[in-house]
């Protein structure tokens, strides 16, 4: 008779976790990490966005196309095949669709595509900066969807090509790009061409069929390593955790010392409340002069997070634990993470006033899932 009991309770208890599991979100992070946060929600967030991006006049490219934006299209390439293939989704989202076509269209004419940004309307040099910023996203953009797909395409390896014809060969840019400055941290200022090139590097490495390994690619790479690791120290947080995310991909990137000093670093600006505030990693005086964001943010947060699980860090570390349970913490009931501008206050309900929200959203998922 007690076996019968004790046999009763196991299958309900059973039964019971049973229940829990499958009213658990699609994702939750380990026990020992962070409590539960919900992959679905933040997809739709991203697919909203991006539909918002895509209809918005000013994004509007000629022959059709849409500008490859570093705080909403960008991130959401990077991590919106990733959210696919873990929500067991079949085919491509419609807005990823739609945005890749935009890219594929402009990589394969890309002598006839005029400049996101002219001389004209602009000012003089801004057409360079902006037809190489563009070669440099355009291949972020495509290999991050290679990467999950495991086959390197023709028209990625395309995008790569025109990136690389633009490298700078001699000067203080040597191995690096021209980059769009319009005075805007943490994308379009004189520094956001050092994370560009992180980035690209990123992407090289981590692109299938040993795309990386091939000569006249790992040429190029060796220019753009010494170009980052020329520039290393002057460079903000924010940007030298670009540097810590591939460290373990590309050897002699950081040293030792320069690898200890910067988690040192972070652990030092980790807020009480576990999560990272972006004007504490990229320092700059607010062109409106309003008084700084305090409160942690999903972009500071997650840029610290993943930059830490890539590298290396373990997951019992206390610093990473206290992040990545912040960022599953903080998720809105919208799916989003959110953050503010770093260079002045904006509107909430503004066109541009949501869109650091939109890169905090895609780098907290990208951290909370890098880890697991």
């Amino acid at each position: 008779m007690r076996s019968r009991i004790v046999r009763a309770s196991l299958l309900l208890g059973y039964l019971a976790s049973i229940g829990r599991w499958m009213d658990m979100p699609v994702y939750g992070a380990s026990a020992d990490s962070a409590p539960d946060w919900s992959g679905q929600t933040a997809a739709r967030y991203l697919d909203d966005r991006e539909i918002w991006w895509q209809q918005w006049p000013r994004a509007q490219r000629d022959q059709g196309t849409i500008c490859i934006s570093c705080h909403t299209v960008v991130p959401y390439a990077m991590v919106r095949p990733w959210l696919t293939q873990k929500l067991g989704e079949t085919g491509i989202a419609a807005p990823e669709k739609t945005m890749m076509d935009s890219v594929e269209k402009r990589v394969r004419h890309w002598s006839e595509m005029a400049p996101f940004y002219s001389d004209e309307k602009y000012g003089k040099g801004k057409a360079v900066e902006s037809r190489a910023t563009e070669a440099v996203l355009n291949a972020v953009v495509l290999a991050s969807y290679d990467s999950r797909q495991g086959n390197l395409r023709p028209i990625t390896r395309t995008a790569f090509d025109e990136a690389w014809t633009l490298q700078q060969q001699t000067g203080e840019l040597a191995g690096g790009w021209k980059w769009q400055d319009f005075h805007l941290g943490p994308w379009e200022a004189a520094e956001s061409g050092y994370q560009g090139a992180a980035l690209l590097m990123i992407q090289a490495l981590n692109a299938p069929d040993g795309y990386a390994s091939e000569p006249e690619v790992r040429r190029h790479l060796d220019q753009e390593r010494d170009y980052l690791r020329r520039g290393y120290a002057a460079q903000p947080v924010v940007n030298q955790l670009y540097i810590l995310w591939m460290s373990v991909k590309e050897p002699g990137l950081l040293t030792r010392q320069e690898r200890k000093a910067l988690l040192s670093t972070i652990r030092g600006l980790q807020q009480p409340d576990g999560g990272w505030r972006t004007m504490a990693i990229d320092k700059r005086e607010r062109v409106d002069h309003s008084p700084e964001p305090m409160e942690s943010d999903g972009y500071a947060t997650g840029i610290a997070v993943l930059a830490m699980e890539e590298s290396g860090t373990k997951l019992r570390d206390r610093s990473l634990q206290r992040g990545r349970k912040w960022l599953a913490e903080h998720q809105g009931k919208n799916g989003a993470w959110s953050a503010r501008s770093i260079n002045k206050q904006r509107d909430p309900n503004s066109d541009a006033g949501p869109f650091m929200n939109d890169a905090a959203t895609a780098y907290a998922v990208l951290a909370l899932e890098s880890g697991k």
